[in-house]
């Protein structure tokens, strides 16, 4: 039987407040794993994150504090990002 696994395995919380998230996809054959790939996104202090994974949402809800967020966007508007 054939499994498609998706889960997030790595979670990177960066100087800035940026969250690196990377997602693995596993293709699994009788609880084999046969097959994997990787993708990455990146969650900056101030985006909506309701849509991510649990362990996501309860990283950014501690570290994207009011203050983080205000440093972070007043960095990117310094840069005009």
């Amino acid at each position: 039987m054939l499994e498609k696994v998706i889960s997030v395995d790595l979670i990177e919380v960066l100087e800035n407040g940026c969250m690196q998230v990377r997602t693995k996809t596993a293709i699994k054959e009788d609880g084999v794993e046969i097959s994997s790939k990787f993708h990455r996104h990146v969650v900056a202090p101030g985006d909506n994150y309701s849509a991510e994974d649990a362990k996501v949402q309860a990283i950014c809800a501690a570290v994207h504090t009011p203050g983080v967020i205000a440093t972070y966007q007043a960095t990117i508007a310094a840069q005009g990002v």
